[in-house]
């Protein structure tokens, strides 16, 4: 319909060059055609025009000294997108790769991925072109600091509350935690992933894999089926993936991958956790380091995966868990993936597969669970954490579990019983952003223009 078409363009000029924003701009505006028909009142409160666009941008220098006593300079974002459901939420990404594009992207997804859980969440990012690879731990300290130094008159624990992402974990956290205290004056849940010693939540660590692993349960047994005993590829080796791994296991199933920016491992036996959590979490090695241990597994450096594919989705599987980055799969990658017998896909990254990919994915009617549905797990326990900080008390590592489990089914159900409603019921993209869509957008037509 020309509607979306408009606002489409009208994107383009107004974001000159942020490829990644509109990739995720587009993916939810053609979806959301079916619903602009039906209910012409979002078209009347233009609602799509308000939400493509920023409540808030807030750019920043961050200077800090490195061990040479040299003054570095790097960009700072934070991204408040939308606040019609609650306070902005959503994380901070340190890598070199981090633009104003790639911001507003994992913003934007944000919105919908936080609506899907049913908690009282907005939707926000932000993060630097920092890259803490690298920096000795006093100049992760020092860049911290500086970059809190700035962010803090921006945040609040109903304001804003940011958490991790790519490069941002409990050290980064806990470094940005102690100087937000020192700059308000105030011991609040303004940062989600804390420490478990001082206000963190048991099972944040764990949320967002496993929370993408539970999503592929619940889409599998609507089917008849199950991860037991099945093989599964799995990209990345950080936060998500490692924890994505770990519940493939307790579920019965053999996660058989795992990669960096370097290459990947290619464990036929399975991935050895422990290892790999040494490997990572400890020695913070490269995954070349994994065949010292394992002489069985195989490496292979990015250099000889097949031309223009991912060599992790080259390997025969079941099911595939995409928890890298951005645009790590493409269209041959899901030609692969769908030509050796892969059935579901989960993607704990935030928008890993392509346009091109996604659509290979919808045309083939398999078990597609695209980000801002299946790796909402790691949100939504951001949100707990908030809501224990809130009352002053702990939950158990089973009852944030438990919580989170039903979460992930809920959104499941939601992003189905929507894709039925609009004459799609395998195509869960286009449940999940109608869904996630309309509960914002009926929120900001009773909120009023503002």
């Amino acid at each position: 319909m020309p509607y979306v078409k408009d606002v489409f363009e009208y994107l383009k000029r107004s974001s000159p060059s942020q490829k990644e924003f509109y990739q995720a701009a587009e993916e939810v505006l053609e979806s959301l055609r079916p619903l602009m028909i039906k209910y012409p009142k979002y078209r009347d409160h233009k609602i799509i025009e308000r939400i493509v666009e920023p409540e808030r941008q807030i750019l920043f220098r961050v200077n800090w000294v490195d061990d040479n006593g040299v003054i570095q300079v790097n960009k700072g974002y934070r991204i408040e997108f939308n606040s019609a459901l609650g306070p902005y939420k959503g994380g901070l990404r340190f890598h070199p790769s981090v633009n104003a594009g790639v911001i507003k992207f994992l913003g934007f997804e944000q919105i919908f991925k936080n609506s899907l859980t049913g908690l009282q969440i907005g939707g926000g990012k932000g993060g630097s072109d920092f890259n803490p690879k690298g920096k000795s731990n006093n100049e992760i300290m020092r860049f911290c600091q500086a970059f809190m130094s700035e962010l803090f008159r921006h945040i609040g624990a109903n304001t804003d509350v940011p958490a991790g992402d790519i490069g941002v974990g409990g050290r980064e956290i806990g470094y940005m935690f102690g100087m937000y205290k020192k700059l308000a004056n105030k011991y609040e849940g303004v940062l989600t992933g804390k420490s478990l010693k001082w206000g963190g939540s048991l099972a944040r660590t764990e949320a967002t894999g496993y929370g993408a692993v539970y999503f592929a349960k619940y889409m599998l047994e609507d089917r008849g089926e199950t991860l037991e005993g099945k093989k599964c590829v799995v990209s990345g080796s950080g936060n998500v993936s490692i924890y994505t791994i770990e519940k493939l296991y307790h579920l019965g199933a053999i996660p058989i991958t795992c990669s960096d920016s370097n290459g990947m491992i290619y464990d036929a036996e399975g991935i050895d956790l422990e290892l790999l959590k040494d490997l990572k979490e400890v020695k913070r090695e490269r995954l070349t380091e994994y065949v010292k241990y394992r002489p069985n597994a195989k490496y292979t450096p990015i250099e000889e995966y097949p031309e223009d594919c991912n060599g992790v989705y080259s390997i025969p599987c079941y099911a595939a868990f995409p928890s890298a980055t951005q645009n790590e799969l493409n269209l041959n990658d899901a030609k692969n993936l769908l030509a050796n017998g892969c059935v579901c896909i989960s993607e704990g990254a935030n928008m890993p597969s392509t346009l091109e990919a996604v659509h290979a994915f919808i045309d083939a009617k398999i078990c597609y669970g695209p980000g801002k549905a299946a790796n909402a797990g790691g949100v939504a326990t951001s949100q707990l954490e908030m809501a224990q900080n809130a009352s002053m008390v702990n939950w158990t590592f089973e009852e944030v579990d438990t919580k989170l489990a039903q979460i992930m089914k809920n959104i499941y159900v939601n992003a189905s019983a929507t894709a039925a409603e609009f004459g799609e019921p395998t195509n869960l993209v286009l449940g999940a952003n109608i869904a996630g869509f309309r509960k914002v957008a009926d929120a900001m037509i009773e909120q009023g223009i503002v």
